[in-house]
């Protein structure tokens, strides 16, 4: 038995990887492109385990694809491949097209044809989950309820976009051919491995460089907020139970404002590396132009997914955010490779001089 899945040396896909081959011997088949969140270091612990096999490649080859699924023949094929940050859609949207629409559509026409063409058992046993976002589903005012599962969709940036037509792709790949699908949506992510330009690993980056700490506009959106390790112990849940064609919202149940997660990471820092002279890295906040189209509240009803399958979250915000900023403490040389694109050249030495499988 193996898995295969994609987008696995970004955040999410990577903390995945490293969760499930702690706890389980199934392999491991890892593609990813590699782009500038793409990083292997973080999958270094898996160096020359037979369990985790790395392709660098794209999820739009469909040559590329369908070659791995034919020859290790995985049972379930998990898609986290994405470009995911906002601001770069804004600026350029072109990528998030590619990656997110016409990367996932390539990546379903192969895995349709892969699983058209398996035995009955396995056929039945066969799953594609694809992993998506709150965003989805446009903002909130204060006062609404949370997103459910049949909440419409009203994406407002080009990510958003790209994101929900993914997911009516994977929705209609369902009705249309057959395909056993699940799908997820998530708020926002949070923990060890987080590429440094989101929100919190930025401002613990930041904080310790001494630099500011950005704010948008009055600093008020809210987010719901979810522990990395809490997303992927419900991703395999759902892989495990969800119904297929369903839907499941995966949220952390903590909603807060962007401003009072940054003074949160501040008072953590002041906590644990408190500065030489004493003062607070909450000085360093400074509040900058909003972006635009920026969604003023986000927040996920996860209750479907606790009442038919079991799972909530483990952490607290509390307990989580204090095991993040302290991961970022405890690597600093990881952060410092991110940053400077050494890690490239550690692919370079580790993998591309080898064969990938």
């Amino acid at each position: 038995m193996t898995i295969l899945v994609t987008g696995a040396a970004g955040f999410i896909g990577a903390n995945f990887v490293l969760d499930w081959l702690a706890q389980s011997d199934e392999p491991v088949i890892n593609i990813d492109k590699l782009t500038y969140a793409g990083n292997l270091e973080t999958l270094a612990s898996l160096q020359g385990d037979a369990r985790h096999i790395f392709v660098q490649g794209d999820i739009g080859d469909t040559e590329l694809v369908a070659s791995l699924l034919a020859k290790h023949q995985p049972r379930a094929v998990i898609n986290f491949a994405a470009e995911s940050h906002v601001d770069r859609s804004i600026h350029s949207p072109e990528d998030f097209i590619q990656t997110n629409i016409v990367g996932t559509f390539r990546l379903l026409e192969a895995v349709r044809h892969y699983w058209g063409s398996l035995p009955e058992g396995a056929k039945a046993g066969f799953r594609f989950l694809h992993v998506s976002t709150d965003e989805v589903y446009g903002s909130l005012s204060a006062t609404d309820p949370a997103f459910t599962e049949t909440h419409r969709y009203e994406p407002n940036s080009p990510y958003s976009a790209s994101k929900a037509a993914s997911d009516h792709l994977v929705r209609a790949y369902h009705h249309t051919y057959g395909l056993p699908v699940l799908t997820t949506n998530c708020s926002n992510n949070y923990g060890p491995y987080h590429f440094p330009e989101k929100l919190i690993p930025l401002m613990i980056v930041n904080a310790l460089a001494g630099k500011a700490l950005p704010v948008y506009g009055d600093g008020m959106q809210v987010r719901d907020w979810l522990y990395v390790k809490d997303h992927c112990s419900a991703i395999r849940r759902v892989l495990q139970a969800g119904k297929l064609g369903e839907t499941y919202n995966v949220g952390g149940w903590n909603e807060k404002p962007n401003i009072e997660i940054v003074k949160t990471v501040c008072a953590l820092l002041d906590e644990l590396r408190p500065k030489a002279d004493g003062s607070s890295y909450s000085t360093q906040i400074s509040y900058v132009k909003d972006r635009p189209g920026h969604d003023r509240r986000y927040a996920i009803d996860a209750s479907k997914l606790e009442r038919e399958l079991g799972w909530k979250p483990a952490e607290t915000f509390e307990s989580g955010i204090r095991k993040t900023v302290q991961w970022y403490l405890a690597n600093p040389e990881w952060v410092a490779h991110v940053q400077s694109g050494a890690y490239r050249e550690w692919v370079q030495t580790q993998y591309e001089a080898k064969p990938a499988g």
